[in-house]
């Protein structure tokens, strides 16, 4: 019986938790919201529903992270892009060209992580419709 009561506090605990892990995902900090959610899967092991209702956070807190970064990484590529046309020595331009070259492959490695989420997002979507 002292088992089942505590089970059941611990489960309201972590509901609680995750409501503020909503709140820090409301207002735009995902990674609060992905530590936050680290922090309660290390606390409430045992939380199963309240667990994978973190993880459909997680996944979309990753989402919006990796979206931003591919807007700034391209951003950042467009302008050197630009100032590969007006190097004023082959020097300057090479450099430049290394540069495009990190921010392209940090450009092409965001956007698999995008796809690999959004995989893994219609995965979960299948798999809860399937139990409904």
């Amino acid at each position: 019986m002292v088992i089942t009561a505590c089970s059941k506090t611990n489960d309201k605990q972590a509901e609680d938790m995750l409501a503020e892990i909503q709140s820090l995902y409301d207002r735009g900090y995902y990674a609060e919201t992905l530590d936050s959610i680290e922090s309660l899967r290390i606390r409430y092991p045992k939380a199963i529903d309240t667990r994978k209702k973190a993880l459909r956070l997680w996944q979309d807190a990753s989402l919006r992270m990796a979206q931003a970064d591919i807007q700034v990484t391209d951003s950042a590529l467009q302008a050197t892009l630009q100032q590969i046309k007006q190097a004023q020595t082959l020097l300057e331009a090479n450099q430049l060209r290394q540069k495009r070259d990190s921010l392209k492959a940090r450009f092409d490695a965001m956007c698999g992580v995008v796809r690999m989420i959004h995989q893994r997002q219609g995965c979960c979507h299948e798999a809860d419709s399937l139990h409904k």
